[in-house]
């Protein structure tokens, strides 16, 4: 009658459903981390691997370029189910020591991932496993990427920092000499699917602190602001020594929209918290393509369909179609962007110099042969070093000076 342990949904509620037989009778309990829908394999049992194994190679048969592994820190549960005891109040974290949370970051799911791996280098061109994997430190997270386990995985701990120069440069730091250690690259990114967009994050007084939701910040969202850093972010991000991730619509810099009526909300939180938890679905709406008003190209005008969530009217300055031209917009920045890391030998892969003091309001940093990035986090313009050429900057310098909330690119 009761079910197997304490464990919790992320998704707000118990993580045990209690299935009905045939015949109307209580059958077993399943268990979902996460939704009813969405129930966890026993990965314990051989079949079980055998069975996934053969999954991932029917895909790479037909030349699919990789797999991202959503939760990959969550396969393994402890033997004999335990409670959760004290570990219950971050859902999604295990403890600092890592290795001994009863679902989470448990050291038995590297081996699944050995096998995975075994089977992609099978191939003349194997191909890449992405993991998701929220962990407690980088040190944590660079055991997935160990040489005979999974290529790269999301910096979460990159994405949570604030527009704070000493965390940013913290979590570089931290995030290249874990990664490097094991021979991984490093990997950036500013939002996804599971946090606010990260312009509403910048939007706002950024606290001392990690933050993922908008719940851990004060007052409303100055967009203009969390644009501008937001643009600064990007030069920030693609001047790194890795690779980086962009989440659709960051491009065209969308914000989070946070005034979706309550009953479109599709969250599987929102429900499950009993309605106190409206979930991710803020930053879920579907992009603006082209036109003056909703659904801005989305649906055709023939379908009479509407998208899962409006589109707040006043993205029509932010479609693909209206940013397309204009030499100024957040999308031919990240063009802009994408064309210079691409050519520029300096950038990608290869090493980072601060020229920049630990507590300096100003982030610089050389990248061989010949390019530095410098962000201006202070209020106040700041002056250049001294330069040949400026490849690109996120916004207008002030008489040669860098502005607030500014970053740039140079050569020479």
């Amino acid at each position: 009658s009761e079910p197997p342990n304490d464990w919790r949904s992320v998704f707000g509620g118990p993580a045990w459903t209690r299935i009905t037989e045939p015949d109307g009778t209580p059958g077993p309990w399943y268990l979902h981390l996460f939704a009813p829908e969405q129930p966890d394999l026993n990965w314990d049992n051989p079949q079980v691997r055998e069975e996934f194994e053969s999954i991932l190679r029917f895909w790479f048969d037909r030349g699919i370029d990789g797999v991202r592994i959503d939760v990959a820190n969550g396969l393994v549960k402890a033997p004999g189910l335990p409670d959760l005891g004290s570990f219950d109040g971050k859902l999604l974290e295990g403890p600092e020591s890592g290795g001994n949370h009863p679902h989470w970051d448990r050291e038995e799911v590297h081996e699944i991932f050995r096998g995975w791996r075994a089977v992609a280098d099978e191939y003349e061109d194997p191909p890449v496993f992405v993991a998701e994997a929220w962990t407690s430190h980088p040190e944590r997270l660079a055991r997935y990427v160990r040489p005979n386990e999974l290529h790269t995985a999301f910096n979460f701990d990159y994405l949570l920092s604030p527009w704070r120069p000493a965390h940013l440069r913290r979590v570089i730091d931290q995030s290249l000499a874990a990664l490097g250690a094991v021979g991984a690259p490093a990997t950036w990114v500013l939002s996804n699917h599971d946090v606010a967009r990260h312009v509403s994050r910048y939007a706002r007084p950024q606290p001392d602190r990690q933050l993922r939701s908008l719940a851990d910040l004060d007052g409303p969202a100055d967009v203009e602001l969390g644009t501008r850093r937001a643009r600064a972010a990007v030069l920030l991000t693609l001047a790194l020594p890795g690779g980086a991730y962009i989440y659709q619509g960051e491009e065209l810099g969308l914000w989070e929209v946070e005034d979706l009526p309550e009953e479109l909300l599709q969250d599987p939180t929102w429900e499950r918290s009993g309605h106190t938890d409206r979930g991710r679905d803020g930053c879920r709406v579907p992009l603006p393509w082209s036109g003056d008003a909703p659904p801005f190209g989305y649906s055709p005008p023939h379908a009479e369909a509407e998208p899962w969530l409006p589109q707040p009217k006043e993205w029509k300055r932010l479609t693909v179609e209206a940013q397309d031209g204009d030499p100024g917009s957040m999308l031919n920045l990240y063009r802009a962007a994408l064309r210079v890391r691409r050519s520029h030998p300096a950038l990608g892969d290869g090493t980072l110099t601060w020229e920049s003091e630990p507590e300096s309001e100003v982030l610089s940093f050389s990248r061989e042969p010949g390019l530095r990035c410098v962000v201006n986090f202070s209020s106040e313009p700041v002056e250049l070093p001294s330069h040949r050429t400026v490849l690109l900057a996120s916004g207008e310098l002030e008489n040669g000076r860098l502005p607030s909330d500014t970053a740039v690119w140079l050569e020479g």
